[in-house]
C-alpha cells in the first residue's frame, strides 16, 4: 500500500530538558552527522542504565521508500485505506451503506468521521462498546444489531490481519526485517553483566520474532510449549542460563536473551479455551483470515485492555519501567494508547527513570505536553534525516545512525557476512554433475 512520502519541514533537534544539546553554538552551521555523533554518545550512557527498555510502535514496522510502502502502514493510513471504500454488499470486505447508515442510527457512529479516518483504533473502541452494550439482551432487534455490530469488527479485523501479512514484505522484500534484525544485533552488544533488555510493542506484526529467529537470538514471549505454545505470565520471570560446571552446579545466564512483550496482542495469537491457559501461538499468522485472531486494537477500552491476557502485559510493561535506574525509549509511538501513557507518566515520578523519546519536533498532543515540561530526564530526538525525505525519529534512521557503537560493533556485520556469503551460498545448489 502506498503512501506519500513526509515532507521535512522540520530541523534536527535533540531536546534534553530546556537545551536543544544539537543546536549549533556561535553562529555555526548545522552538521547533521556531528549533530549524530552526540545522540549517539547520550544514547550510549542510556543504554548501559541498570534496566533498558524499548517501547516500539506502529512506525517501526513502517518504511516508505519512493513513495512505496515496503512494511505496513500506520493507523492512519491503514484507516484512511479501508474506511474511504463502501462494500456493495454484505459479503465485501468493507463496510456497506447499510451497516453505516444503522450504526449512525442506532449508535451515533458515524464511520466516516475524522477521529475514524486517524486512527482505526478509536473506531474498533467504540464498535467494542456497542457490542458490550448489547450482549445481554434477549430481544430479536437487539440482537439483529449485535450480529451487524460482529460482522463489522470481523471485517476491520480482517483487514488489520492482511495488512499485517500481505505486501512487498511477504513476498520478497527484506528491507524492514534486516532493520529489525539489524535492531536487535546491536542491542545484543549490550554489556552482559546488566539485565537483559526488554521491547514492548504495540505492533501486532511478526517482524521481531523472524528477525530473531533468523539471527538466531533465544527470546521470551510469555508462551511455552512445543507443540501447544500457551501464554503463560509466569515465563516472564524465567532466564536462559548455560551450565558452566556440571559437578558444582555452576551456572551463567545468556547474555544474548531478549524479552518480547506484545501489548496489543499478535496476528498469530488464537482464543482456544479448552486448557487453563485460553491463548495459544500459532507457527505464523494464520491462513484463514476468519480464524479466532487476538488481534484488539482497542486502547482506550478499560474492559478489554485488562482482560487476559493483557493484563498481564501490561502489568510486565509497569513493573519494568518503573524499576531502579530504568531507560526507555519510544519509537514510532505517537503517544495516542491512553493506558501506555499513564503508565509511563507514573515512571516519570521516579527520580531516576528516564524517556528517551524519537519524535517530530512539531508533534502536538501528549508529545506537546512532554515537551512543555522541559524536564531534563526526558529526551526528544526528531526532526530531518540525513538524505531529503528521511527523517531523525524514524526507525530505520535509529538503527543506521544512532544506535550505539558498542563494544564489538563490527560482529552484525560480521555475521550478516557469515549469512549471506557463506550459508545463502552453501543452501543454493552448485552446478555441475551430481552423482
Amino acid at each position: 500500500m502506498a503512501t506519500a512520502p513526509e515532507e521535512q519541514t522540520d530541523a534536527f533537534s535533540f531536546i534534553k530538558g530546556q537545551e536543544d544539546v544539537v543546536a549549533p553554538k556561535e553562529g555555526a552551521s548545522f552538521d547533521w552527522k556531528a549533530a549524530a555523533s552526540v545522540v549517539r554518545d547520550h544514547l550510549r550512557d542510556a543504554m548501559n542504565a541498570q534496566h533498558v527498555a524499548f517501547l516500539l510502535g506502529s512506525g517501526c514496522s513502517s518504511l516508505v521508500r519512493d513513495g512505496s510502502q515496503l512494511g505496513i502502514p500506520t493507523m492512519g493510513p491503514m484507516a484512511q485505506a479501508y474506511l474511504t471504500q463502501v462494500g456493495p454488499d454484505a459479503a465485501s470486505p468493507y463496510i456497506t451503506d447499510v451497516e453505516r447508515q444503522t450504526l449512525l442510527n442506532f449508535f451515533g457512529l458515524n464511520v466516516g468521521a475524522n477521529q475514524f479516518l486517524g486512527n482505526l483504533e478509536r473506531l474498533m473502541e467504540a464498535l467494542y462498546g456497542a457490542k458490550f452494550a448489547l450482549r445481554d439482551t434477549a430481544e430479536q432487534s437487539a440482537q439483529n444489531l449485535s450480529a451487524l455490530v460482529d460482522g463489522v469488527i470481523a471485517k476491520i479485523a480482517r483487514h488489520v490481519l492482511s495488512c499485517c501479512t500481505t505486501g512487498p514484505f511477504a513476498q520478497a522484500d527484506r528491507s524492514v526485517l534486516n532493520l529489525y534484525q539489524a535492531f536487535y544485533q546491536k542491542l545484543m552488544l549490550r554489556d552482559r553483566s546488566l539485565p537483559r533488555p526488554w521491547i514492548f510493542t504495540t505492533n501486532y506484526d511478526l517482524f521481531s520474532e523472524t528477525a530473531m529467529d533468523r539471527r538466531g537470538i533465544p527470546y521470551c514471549n510469555g508462551f511455552q510449549g512445543v507443540i501447544e505454545r500457551r501464554f503463560n505470565p509466569s515465563v516472564f520471570r524465567y532466564a536462559l542460563a548455560e551450565q558452566l560446571d556440571i559437578t558444582s552446579r555452576k551456572w551463567n545466564a545468556v547474555d544474548s536473551f531478549v524479552y518480547l512483550c506484545k501489548l496489543h496482542g499478535s496476528v498469530n495469537w488464537i482464543e482456544d479455551g479448552q486448557t487453563l491457559f485460553p491463548v495459544r501461538e500459532l507457527q505464523g499468522a494464520p491462513t484463514d483470515a476468519a480464524a479466532r485472531v487476538l488481534v484488539y486494537p482497542t486502547p482506550a477500552k478499560q474492559s478489554a485492555s485488562f482482560a487476559f491476557p493483557y493484563s498481564d502485559l501490561f502489568r510486565e510493561f509497569q513493573s519494568r519501567i518503573v524499576r531502579d535506574q530504568s531507560v526507555l525509549v519510544v519509537i514510532g509511538y505517537s503517544f495516542g494508547d491512553e493506558h501506555i501513557n499513564n503508565i509511563i507518566f507514573q515512571a516519570l515520578t521516579i527520580p531516576n527513570f528516564r524517556l528517551v523519546a524519537f519524535l517530530p519536533p512539531g508533534a502536538d498532543g501528549v508529545p506537546a505536553q512532554l515537551r512543555d515540561l522541559k524536564d531534563p530526564r526526558i529526551w526528544l530526538i526528531g526532526g530531518g534525516g540525513p538524505s531529503p525525505h528521511s527523517h531523525a525519529h524514524h526507525f530505520d534512521t535509529f538503527v543506521e545512525h544512532f544506535m550505539p557503537n558498542l563494544p564489538g560493533k563490527n560482529i552484525e556485520e560480521a555475521i550478516e557476512k557469515v549469512v549471506q556469503g557463506l550459508l545463502v551460498k552453501s543452501a543454493t545448489p552448485a552446478g555441475g554433475d551430481g552423482d
